[in-house]
Parts: structure tokens; sequence; C-alpha cells
């Protein structure tokens, strides 16, 4: 009996230490992959490395909707109210209008779509506002960077959580990057976004995500999946020597 007691308190000890482990890497965590661009006229075909961040960022949401402005008119401006299916409504509003530009091509400065012809073209300071708080975040920025300054993100909700996208500063034209922030420690109705350079950088805006508190369900955690399974494997280990 008594042996059996301790089977079952160790495997319990090791679901716990799974599931914390899971949780405890996604309360907080941005996501970010960028893919420099080849010159303002001239579109990337790919960008891998920013597809790697987003498919990461996916992984951690269940059931969201993504945005890519293809619904709307060229030439349509702020504000701009879209719908996510389980997360409300995101209002984008400030400086900013929706471009099209044929697929393959760019607008001349190297801004285009990541998917179909429609993206959010924005500069200086645009900020979206949403109906109830998001945990969740992610976007392709397209054309950043080279007018000196790095793109901020401010969330806010009594709580403010401000960020600096690392993109490369001063580089060609046309770089396409992921940039995504899940925190369910502090879920946020506003999103601001601004430059740290003093002039004005236009850039593109694609593919944007949101998702709820509820909509978070974290990725698998290799190591801890692992301990899980080395667990259970000395627990059978225990109850056949037991049984001998």
């Amino acid at each position: 009996m008594r042996k059996k007691k301790l089977m079952l308190t160790l495997l319990v000890a090791a679901l716990t230490l799974v599931l914390s482990s899971g949780l405890a890497l996604a309360f907080q965590q941005t996501f970010f992959g960028e893919d420099l661009g080849l010159g303002e006229g001239t579109p990337l075909s790919s960008w891998p490395n920013a597809a790697a961040a987003r498919s990461s960022f996916l992984s951690n949401l269940i059931g969201v909707g993504t945005e890519n402005f293809e619904s709307y008119a060229d030439g349509t401006g702020a504000p701009l109210a879209i719908t996510f299916p389980g997360a409300g409504t995101a209002t984008l509003s400030g400086t900013g209008y929706v471009n099209s530009v044929t697929p393959g091509t760019t607008n001349g400065d190297g801004r285009y779509a990541t998917s179909g012809s429609n993206y959010w073209e924005g500069s200086g300071t645009f900020y979206i506002e949403f109906n109830s708080p998001v945990a969740a975040l992610g976007f392709y920025g397209i054309d950043i960077g080279d007018f000196s300054g790095q793109v901020t993100l401010k969330t806010e909700n009594g709580v403010t959580t401000n960020y600096t996208i690392p993109n490369t500063v001063n580089g060609k034209g046309g770089s396409v990057l992921f940039y995504g922030v899940i925190d369910t420690d502090n879920p946020f109705i506003t999103a601001t976004f601004g430059n740290t350079a003093s002039d004005t950088d236009y850039f593109g805006f694609d593919d944007m995500t949101i998702g709820s508190v509820e909509q978070f369900q974290p990725a698998p955690v290799p190591g801890a999946l692992m301990l899980l399974g080395t667990g259970l494997l000395g627990l059978l280990g225990l109850r056949r020597f037991s049984r001998n």
C-alpha cells in the first residue's frame, strides 16, 4: 500500500511539473523573425525567418482569426474596425490606410502585402483599441527600419508594457519581419505603435492576429514532456520491482 501511494504521489508531481513548466514559459513571451530586403523595388518571394516566428506564435493559440485587409477597398482609412472570432473587435486609428499593390511588386517604396494584394500602410503613430482585453497580438511588418529607427509597441490596460521591436536599422527596403507578443498576466485593451527615430518611417502591416486569454494554449515543452516520460518509466520499473 505504501508503494502504491508513493507511485501516485510521484505521478501527480510529474504531471504538475509538466503543466506548470508549459504555462510559465508562455505567460509572457515575444516572438520575432526578420528577413532582410532586396531594395525598394523588389519584394521578397519568401520570408522563412519571419514565417517561423509566426508559426511559433500561432502554436500557442487556438481558434484565432487573422486579418489580411483583402475585404477593404484600396484607400480605406482609419478608423478601421475589424472583428476577430473569439476575441472581439479591434479598431485601428491614427495615421494609416489600406493600400493595394499587385502581387510580385512593391508600391515603389519597398512595401507590399504578405498575402493577397492589400496591407495597412502605417506611418508615425497609430494604435489599436480592443473592445475587450486580449492576451496576444502578432503581425507581419514590411519595409521596417530603412529610415534608421526601430518600431515600438506599447500595450496598456492599467499596466503599461513597452516593447522595442529589434528590427535591423538602415537596411535595404522591402524587408519582412514578424513580431508577436503573448501576455496572459496583463491582457491589454490598447496597442500603440511608434518609432525610436525622430523621422517618420512608413511601413506595411499585414496578417494581424489577436487572441483572447481563452484562446491561449501553450505549446508543449519538450523538456517537460521528457521529464514526464522518464518519471513514468521509473514508476513502471518501481511497480515491476514491487511485484518481484
